[in-house]
């Protein structure tokens, strides 16, 4: 199984929706643990390692780097 990196969802608004409001009204460690209970949920889901490692690249390359991020918080 390849990593599928297109929109699966009827309505990808619905989704992105839905996880924001999930996180509502949390403190930012229940939110933390939050995002940490549902990756590790849909990680279970996907069942395969090698798309897991790679959607864990892809995950880490969108990261911006320490130096991008003190940049980001300056301005």
């Amino acid at each position: 199984m390849a990593l599928s990196t297109s929109s699966n969802f009827a309505k990808p608004d619905d989704a992105f929706r839905a996880i924001v409001e999930a996180h509502r009204g949390l403190t930012d460690a229940q939110s933390a643990d939050l995002d940490a209970a549902l990756v590790l949920v849909l990680a279970n889901h996907i069942g395969d390692i090698d798309v897991l490692r790679e959607a864990i690249a892809l995950a880490k390359r969108r990261m911006p780097d320490a130096s991008q991020q003190q940049q980001q918080q300056q301005q």
